[in-house]
């Protein structure tokens, strides 16, 4: 009978044991999805203030360069497919698209010499400036919950948990395809690169 009761106590210290294993593993897959959750929150704050600045940048450019209506409409319609984004892969995706259309409005700004020297575009510049230095910022802290938690959920022996519990790994914020290549810039009429 001592024998059974010493049994019975080392299981029952085993099961309590693993069950507080298991309950660390769980908690700290949590945490980690709850950081990487609060990171993309962090992220979506910066792309909203670049979303909110787009349209008093276009309406400045537009004021002074109104014949640029196919580069206006890019950025009109990338802008639009942001706020039609849903999930966090959709969102990813229509902020590059905005990014490249941005990116193209400005090299267009650079044939307007008024235009760069109007104070309202000035301080939109600068704001656009600023905001893209957050997303970045922002962009690398989500890339780095994003990295810690998937190393979680992908480490033995906690993936064998995390799988059965519905945790799965996080997609990264990505460069764009092509953006370790320089934009070429051309003007009408000149044949030149800028």
């Amino acid at each position: 009978m001592r024998g059974f009761l010493i049994g019975l106590g080392v299981l029952l210290v085993l099961a309590l044991g693993v069950g507080m294993w298991v309950k660390g593993v769980y908690n700290g897959l949590v945490t980690a999805d709850e950081g990487v959750k609060t990171g993309w929150a962090q992220v979506e704050n910066q792309l909203q203030r670049r979303f909110d600045l787009i349209p008093n940048l276009v309406r400045t450019v537009q004021g002074y360069a109104a014949h640029e209506r196919e580069t206006l409409q890019a950025v009109t319609d990338a802008r639009a497919r942001v706020g039609q984004a849903r999930s966090v892969d959709e969102k990813i995706e229509a902020n590059q698209e905005l990014g490249s259309a941005i990116s193209r409005l400005l090299l267009v700004v650079e044939r307007y010499p008024d235009l760069k020297a109007n104070v309202n575009f000035i301080r939109l510049q600068e704001e656009l400036s600023g905001t893209e230095n957050r997303i970045s910022v922002e962009r690398r802290r989500y890339n780095d919950l994003v990295q810690a938690y998937n190393i979680k959920v992908r480490s033995f022996p906690t993936s064998l948990f995390a799988s059965m519990l519905g945790f799965e790994r996080a997609k990264p914020f990505e460069a764009d395809e092509g953006s370790d290549v320089a934009p070429k810039v051309e003007f009408p009429g000149t044949g030149t690169d800028g």
